[in-house]
């Protein structure tokens, strides 16, 4: 079936409830073996889905606004789908404990508005390891979260320009800020965690005279400080904003580029917030969760098949000036009318 990625990503946009082959069968009166059949054999991947962005996303980043590449995970729980590698126990710091589901890292470039995937990577834990205090076995991924980073930061970089790359304090690690920097020229703005020990010169680093940036106050200002296992100086700032339960939070930026003000790194750094409103999207517009796909070759298919939904209700943003909400929303009722008639019809008592 060449055309099914099409109408698989269609029919995911257009549905409002569960995702399966027997609801596509009957929709577009297609054989319900043939679409499990494709969900099974097909190879709907990174590389699949860099394929269906790769035109927008190289004529987006033709602009000269400023294109930033944002990366983040975000898991999908999935309590009642068997356990596997794919599908398994990951630790979620929104909650604050374990959490049985799929962890994903997508790489997301951003222009002028208009936010498009050019990565995904699913971490799957496929080996045990033997927990030493309790002696209980758990799973254990063979590439770390941050080796898949640095994999996909080296893909992007050879396939379109951007100008920062933006990252939680997750991916903050000096091995990260080298990949951007040293290897691969390409300056970055990362969150730190409060921990972080830094020199407020060059000398102070040969005299190895760290101070934690918690000591620091520095405003709405920045500060040129140093870290000991990198070998270029770095701008710091800190933000301090309220929360929604009106606690106070605080928010340090580390910056490459020596030449942006604060206002500019934290103005650059909130586009990293699209990638929040990316996996809201996936999950609640392109059914990313709902689908009862056992394999993990189908739930994979699935789940890069429901960002690539994501891609045409992007591309439709630009057209109808409507956000992914609203046009799932204008969808829903017209299913609704189109339902209601039927109903009408079928309610109309036959002449005699």
């Amino acid at each position: 079936m060449k055309n099914f990625a099409d109408l698989y990503s269609d029919y995911l946009i257009s549905s409002s409830s569960y995702a399966t082959s027997t609801g596509m069968a009957n929709l577009l009166s297609i054989k319900h073996d043939k679409i499990t059949r494709e969900l099974s054999k097909g190879n709907y991947d990174s590389k699949f889905l860099w394929k269906q962005s790769k035109v927008y996303v190289q004529e987006m980043t033709q602009s000269k606004d400023i294109v930033t590449l944002s990366f983040d995970d975000s898991i999908e729980e999935k309590r009642y789908t068997d356990e596997s590698e794919l599908n398994c126990w990951h630790f979620d710091h929104v909650f604050g404990r374990s959490v049985k589901g799929v962890n994903f890292l997508t790489a997301l470039v951003e222009v002028g508005g208009m936010r498009l995937p050019c990565g995904v990577e699913f971490v799957k834990k496929d080996l045990w390891d033997t927990d030493l205090k309790t002696g209980k076995k758990k799973r254990k991924s063979s590439t770390t979260k941050n080796e898949l980073f640095r994999k996909m930061l080296r893909e992007c970089h050879g396939k379109f320009r951007f100008d920062y790359v933006l990252a939680d304090s997750w991916y903050s690690s000096v091995e990260n800020m080298n990949c951007c920097k040293k290897e691969l020229k390409s300056d970055f703005i990362m969150a730190l965690k409060s921990n972080r020990r830094v020199a407020l010169s060059l000398e102070n680093k040969h005299n190895k005279e760290y101070i934690s940036i918690e000591t620091l106050q520095p405003g709405q200002q920045t500060v040129e400080v140093w870290f000991e296992e990198l070998d270029f100086p770095l701008l710091l700032t800190k933000q301090v904003f309220k929360n929604e339960n009106d606690t106070v939070g605080e928010l340090y930026l580390a910056s490459s580029d020596l030449s942006l003000s604060y206002a500019q790194i934290t103005t650059i750094y909130k586009k990293r917030w699209g990638v929040e409103e990316y996996h809201k999207s996936i999950k609640s517009n392109t059914g990313f969760a709902k689908s009862p796909t056992k394999t993990i070759k189908t739930q994979m298919n699935h789940y890069v098949l429901s960002i690539v939904a994501y891609i045409k209700l992007e591309w439709l943003k630009q057209r109808t000036s409507k956000n992914h909400f609203a046009m799932k929303a204008q969808i829903y009722l017209a299913a609704q009318q189109a339902a209601y008639i039927e109903l009408r019809k079928l309610s109309t008592p036959r002449a005699a």
